[in-house]
């Protein structure tokens, strides 16, 4: 584990490293997956990484954990460092008494990633910056898909699960038509999953609110429109895993967003 500071942000994170078992016994530089919401989502990751190298026989990665910031609970620190905009009309409030809410702060985030994260990896760890991962879940993967819509080269690939497109009235569908309008390819590779129970309720009326969002729907609209644009350098899957939710479905993600470009020798 390293403290690192975010002087731009005026804030303090750490993150958490796991080291393939045989880092120590060679020379050879290994793909880095870095995972967001570590606690609790590095020791998922992990173990997950962990176990298919040994019973599947998948490439070792060294996994690297991002956490929330110091000081803050994990609702305020991912709402406000995961979230691409500030919605004209809410309602969140704050869970920590005597700061206002946060939030629409993931450019500036990313940014920290990018200049000092990505950086200190390289220097510590035998990492192939080559073959960098980035895995988030639901605001997490908002932040994926605001490092993919603006600089996609950041990370090679993208493991996203049940992205809230819901999120400000769906402002990533306008980030996409934005992008879209200005570039003919979008370099990278891009695994989405989803649980498929994460649906609109029979009898609801679909919008671009959470509480009437589809979101599995509104990952197959991405996921299409994004298809239909031809972009020459996008490589993409998508993959509804049938009886899973929004809580269920992280580990199955990881697990197939990894085999999908670290393919087992087993």
């Amino acid at each position: 584990m390293r403290d690192v500071r975010a002087p731009a942000l005026k804030r303090d994170y750490q993150v958490f490293v796991a080291l393939p078992d045989s880092y120590r016994d060679t020379t050879r530089r290994y793909p880095v997956v870095f995972v967001t919401d570590a606690n609790y989502a590095f020791p998922i990751v992990r173990g997950i990484a962990q176990r298919l190298t040994k019973h599947a026989g998948m490439e070792e990665t060294i996994v690297v954990g991002l956490s929330y910031a110091q000081g803050d609970t994990g609702v305020y620190s991912r709402r406000r460092d995961y979230t691409p905009s500030v919605p004209r009309k809410h309602d969140y409030r704050s869970d920590m008494p005597g700061r206002p809410v946060a939030l629409g702060e993931a450019a500036a985030y990313a940014r920290f990633l990018k200049d000092q994260v990505l950086p200190l990896v390289a220097k510590h760890y035998r990492a192939d910056m080559g073959r960098k991962f980035f895995v988030g879940h639901s605001y997490g993967s908002l932040l994926g898909l605001q490092i993919l819509l603006t600089e996609p080269r950041t990370f090679e690939h993208y493991i996203l699960g049940s992205p809230s497109l819901w999120y400000d009235g769906g402002v990533m569908f306008d980030r996409e038509n934005v992008y879209s309008e200005r570039h003919r390819d979008l370099p990278a590779s891009v695994f989405f999953g989803i649980g498929g129970l994460e649906r609109l309720a029979p009898g609801k009326k679909r919008s671009r609110a959470e509480e009437e969002a589809d979101m599995v729907a509104d990952l197959q609209d991405l996921h299409g429109t994004l298809k239909s644009h031809r972009y020459p350098g996008l490589r993409m899957q998508m993959k509804v895993f049938a009886d899973e939710d929004h809580a269920s479905v992280f580990p199955l993600v990881v697990t197939h967003g990894l085999r999908s470009v670290l393919p087992s020798k087993k």
